[in-house]
């Protein structure tokens, strides 16, 4: 994805070759991955020739957070509150985002 939102479109190649000196992979796992990536509704290509373009179109904070809905639903058996227990036991949020959030809770409260 990151491929993509950085340029905007990209082939299946595109992204192996940006991919490639982090993660190796074949073409066709760059096309599988993609393929997968749209099916969710995450990108979609449109055909140029014999070549399909992908491009994003989720922006990465709506990816973000379906990410981790999915993580809740499965790992966590859907409780936001497991989770937040978790990285807060496990030091995975500091004191300031700890404090950051407190500040959006209380005021979503008020609105609420």
């Amino acid at each position: 994805m990151d491929v993509l939102w950085e340029r905007g479109s990209a082939t299946s190649e595109d992204v192996r070759t940006a991919l490639a000196k982090r993660h190796f992979m074949k073409e066709s796992t760059a096309r599988t991955i993609l393929s997968r990536l749209e099916d969710k509704g995450y990108v979609r290509h449109r055909v140029e020739g014999r070549t399909n373009i992908y491009m994003g179109i989720q922006q990465p904070a709506n990816v973000a957070a379906k990410a981790v809905r999915n993580i809740i639903d499965r790992l966590c058996d859907g409780s936001v509150e497991q989770l937040l227990i978790g990285m807060v036991d496990n030091e995975l949020i500091d004191k300031k985002d700890l404090e950051l959030l407190a500040r959006k809770i209380a005021k979503r409260k008020t609105v609420v």
